[in-house]
C-alpha cells in the first residue's frame, strides 16, 4: 500500500464516520416539519382525503391524539406531517369549533418553533350539497385573519355543474379551490356500471405547494404518496434543489485547492445530500434510517467522493476528469461529481416510486442500484 492509499484509508475508517453522524444531524434538523387544518362536516371524506394524498396511512381509526373536545392531532413517528383535524363542522357547534380551533392556532403560531406552526388549511365542502353554509363562509375567514391561506376542497366530486366557481365567488378570502374525487367511484346507469375515476388530486397536491414557504416544500414532498404524479414531480424538483446547493458548496470546498487524498471537507456535503434527497423522496425521517441508506449505498468506509472505487465511476461519468485521481480535486470536477451522485441518487429513487407507487422505500433495493450506476 502507497501512502496515497494509506492516507485515503486513514480518512475513510477514521474520519467519515464522525461526519456522516455530522451531516446526518444536520439533515435531519433542516428537514422540517408542516402542520395542516383539514375541517369539514361529518361524512364530507376527510379522513379519505388524508389517506391518499399523504403516504402512511395517518388517518386510520383512533390514530389521532385529542386536542380540544372538537379537535384531534393526526401524526406520525419520522413523518413530517401533522393534520389537525375538526371532529365534524356542524352549524350548531360552530361558535364552539371556531373558539377551540382560535385558541390551537394562537398557541402554535406563538412557539417560537417554526415547525409548530400552521401552514395551510383544507376546508372540505361535499359536492352533493350544492351549497355553501355560513359556518363554512366563517371558518374561511378565520383563517385568513389568521394568515393561514386556505384550500376550499369540492369532495366527492362527479359533476360540477358550475358548483367549483360558485364556491369561489361564495368564499373569496380561500386562495384556491379544487374539485376532488379521493376514490374511484362505481356507478349503476340502468344496469349499465360506469367507473368515476380519482380526480383533481394533482391539483390539489400542487396548489398547496404553491402556499407553502419554501423552507417547508422538502417536508411536503416527503410526506406525500408517491402514486401521484404530481407528488413525483415536486419530489424530484426539491431534490435537484439539494443537487445544485451540494454541487455548489463541493465546488466552493475544492477550489482552495484540497489534496484528493485529504478531501475530508467533501464528506458532509455529499452525505448530507444523500440524506436530504432520501427525505425529499419519502424516508423516514430518523438517524437510523438515514445512517443505513449511506451506509450500504457507499460503504462504512467510502461514504464520500474520496473512495477510490466510488471515485473512479463517477469520473466515468465525467468526459475528460479521469485524469484527476490521485491529484487534486479541481472546483468543476468536485461539482461535476456531485452532480453525477445526486443525478444517478434521483433517478434510481424516481424509477422505484414510479415502479412501486405508493408503496415505502426499498433501500437495501435502492442502495445496491445506485452502487451498480456509479460503478459502472
Amino acid at each position: 500500500m502507497n501512502k496515497e492509499e494509506q492516507a485515503m484509508t486513514d480518512i475513510t475508517t477514521h474520519n467519515a464516520p464522525a461526519s456522516i453522524e455530522d451531516a446526518i444531524d444536520s439533515a435531519l434538523k433542516g428537514s422540517g416539519k408542516i402542520n395542516v387544518i383539514i375541517a369539514g362536516k361529518t361524512g364530507v371524506g376527510k379522513s379519505t382525503l388524508i389517506n391518499t394524498i399523504f403516504r402512511g396511512d395517518l388517518a386510520k381509526t383512533g390514530s389521532g391524539r385529542p386536542v380540544t373536545q372538537r379537535t384531534e392531532e393526526i401524526s406520525k413517528a419520522g413523518h413530517p406531517v401533522t393534520i389537525i383535524d375538526t371532529k365534524g363542522l356542524e352549524l350548531k357547534d360552530y361558535d364552539t369549533i371556531a373558539a377551540e380551533l382560535t385558541d390551537v392556532i394562537d398557541t402554535r403560531s406563538h412557539s417560537q418553533d417554526e415547525n409548530q406552526h400552521i401552514h395551510v388549511a383544507w376546508l372540505c365542502i361535499h359536492e352533493d350539497g350544492r351549497r355553501v353554509e355560513d359556518a363554512e363562509i366563517e371558518l374561511c375567514r378565520l383563517f385568513a385573519e389568521k394568515k393561514i391561506p386556505v384550500v376550499v376542497v369540492i369532495t366527492k366530486s362527479r359533476s360540477d355543474n358550475g358548483f367549483n366557481e360558485e364556491v369561489r365567488q361564495t368564499i373569496p378570502s380561500a386562495a384556491a379551490v379544487v374539485s376532488v374525487r379521493a376514490l374511484a367511484e362505481e356507478l349503476d346507469d340502468d344496469g349499465d356500471s360506469i367507473t368515476l375515476k380519482p380526480k383533481g388530486l394533482d391539483k390539489l397536491i400542487l396548489e398547496t405547494a404553491r402556499l407553502l414557504p419554501e423552507a417547508k416544500k422538502r417536508a411536503y414532498a416527503n410526506a406525500l404518496s408517491s402514486r401521484h404524479l404530481a407528488a413525483t414531480r415536486l419530489k424530484i424538483e426539491q431534490a435537484e434543489k439539494e443537487v445544485i446547493i451540494a454541487a455548489t458548496a463541493a465546488g466552493a470546498v475544492a477550489a482552495v485547492p484540497i489534496p484528493f487524498s485529504d478531501a475530508v471537507g467533501l464528506v458532509p456535503i455529499q452525505v448530507g445530500m444523500l440524506a436530504k434527497i432520501g427525505i425529499t423522496f419519502g424516508m423516514e425521517i430518523s438517524t437510523t434510517a438515514l445512517t443505513t441508506l449511506v451506509t450500504s449505498t457507499l460503504g462504512a468506509g467510502a461514504a464520500t467522493l474520496i473512495g477510490r472505487t466510488l471515485v473512479t465511476g463517477l469520473l466515468k461519468m465525467i468526459p475528460g476528469a479521469g485524469s484527476v485521481v490521485g491529484g487534486t480535486i479541481a472546483a468543476a470536477t468536485a461539482t461535476a461529481l456531485t452532480k453525477a451522485l445526486g443525478s444517478a441518487y434521483i433517478s434510481v429513487l424516481t424509477t422505484f416510486i414510479q415502479e412501486n407507487p405508493g408503496k415505502d422505500l426499498d433501500m437495501s433495493l435502492i442502495a445496491a442500484e445506485l452502487k451498480k450506476r456509479i460503478s459502472i
